[in-house]
């Protein structure tokens, strides 16, 4: 199948889920990151059971503190 990563398009196994997809691309602490796809908000206590589809757009998000 053919989805979209943070706006690389890349090919993918059928029934690859959130939490395989964070694995394979490596994600810097991924305890940390908030995923959306199409645009939406996925929970992270979902990752395992959230699976990818053919043509969806994957974000992994940051959200960082501080300032002044």
């Amino acid at each position: 199948m053919n989805i979209t990563v943070a706006g690389v398009k890349k090919e993918a196994a059928d029934g690859l889920t959130v939490a395989q997809l964070i694995e394979q691309e490596n994600v810097e602490t991924p305890q940390y990151v908030t995923v959306t796809i199409n645009d939406e908000f996925i929970e992270s206590g979902a990752f395992d059971s959230t699976v990818i589809k053919d043509g969806d757009s994957v974000e992994f998000l940051y959200f960082m503190g501080g300032g002044r």
